[in-house]
């Protein structure tokens, strides 16, 4: 079965998207493309042979469209997801789900209503080999109950444009999902510290953070976001256990040596980083898909729960307190307590 994707939104992820499932995943074959600007959307379909539609409920609607991908504005989220549920088509969703609890808790009731999971949210780091070592290991109780995680999330320069708000937005919400998925628990609370500031940022940004997480079990989280780092682009992830700890690798490079130094080089972005985790997420997405099945990927929930804890770190940063997260409880649909 090939499965026809419609996508939504054609700017950069979306047309690197409609690139990857065109030559890279086998069984899919993208259909039909919209987005705000028509040239954009025109220029994107084109290569591809798809065709140009003039909005996002087009899209959802169109009979050649098994299933949706979202990779538009933000705040568009909700719309678009909401429309593909109430269709009965699976959708993928860039993430944000959406920019609102209110809005993540809509969607939540509407697929619970729908009776079925439909929606996939797009945090790729689960797909990451390294990552999914990284959880086989804490899963298997090699280290033994984890206690502590170590985490940095380093960037070498980011535009006038990003905000302090968007360090927890942006950037640590990859940290939140994963951090929820490996230690297979929930986040409690949040605070932030801002240490002496470097000199290398636009004025108005607080950089670096130091966001400090507790789990409901107890697992004290600390993660250092430096958007400004300079020398790369730096993942670094440690989780230590009663019996001993795991660490994240870093991507595979070659060492050289030469002029008295050994080195090894350090990827300057997150798409060389995480290239491969992309491809492998939406080849088991279109996968499942062709077969019938659920997505099985990061849920509705998870959406909302990211959302939620974000925007709970964005307060801690503004107000200084330690900010309880508040999550509404896990429905059973979810695997949650019934």
């Amino acid at each position: 079965m090939t499965v026809r994707v419609g996508v939504i939104g054609a700017g950069w992820i979306g047309t690197e998207h409609i690139r990857r499932l065109t030559d890279t995943v086998t069984g899919a074959r993208v259909t039909a493309v919209t987005d705000i600007d028509a040239d954009r959307a025109a220029e994107a379909a084109a290569p591809v042979g798809a065709q140009v539609l003039p909005d996002g409920a087009a899209v959802v609607a169109a009979d050649d469209v098994d299933a949706v991908l979202v990779t538009s504005w933000g705040p568009t989220h909700a719309e678009h997801v909401l429309n593909a549920i109430a269709a009965g088509k699976p959708v993928f969703c860039e993430k944000p789900l959406a920019t609102t609890a209110e809005d993540c808790l809509r969607i939540i009731e509407a697929e619970q209503a729908h009776g079925r999971r439909l929606v996939q949210v797009g945090f790729m780091r689960r797909y990451d080999a390294g990552y999914r070592q990284l959880k086989q290991v804490i899963d298997s109780g090699r280290i033994g109950a984890p206690l502590i995680v170590h985490c940095a999330h380093r960037n070498p320069t980011v535009p006038e444009s990003y905000t302090s708000a968007m360090a927890a937005l942006d950037t640590a919400v990859h940290e939140v999902d994963v951090l929820r998925w490996l230690l297979d628990d929930e986040i409690v609370s949040t605070q932030v510290i801002t240490p002496r500031a470097t000199g290398k940022r636009f004025a108005h940004l607080k950089d670096p953070q130091i966001m400090l997480f507790e789990t409901a079990k107890g697992v004290r989280v600390d993660l250092e976001v430096f958007v400004n780092c300079q020398y790369g682009y730096d993942i670094q992830c440690e989780a230590v256990g009663e019996k001993g700890l795991v660490r994240l690798p870093d991507p595979a490079a070659v060492g050289v040596r030469t002029a008295g130094s050994h080195s090894t080089e350090v990827l300057t972005d997150w798409v060389g980083r995480f290239r491969d985790a992309f491809d492998t997420e939406f080849r088991e997405w279109i996968a499942g898909l062709a077969a019938g099945d659920e997505p099985t990927g990061p849920s509705a929930w998870d959406g909302y729960a990211a959302t939620v804890i974000t925007a709970a770190t964005v307060e801690a940063l503004e107000s200084g307190r330690v900010v309880a997260t508040d999550l509404k409880p896990r429905p059973a649909f979810y695997g949650g307590a019934a």
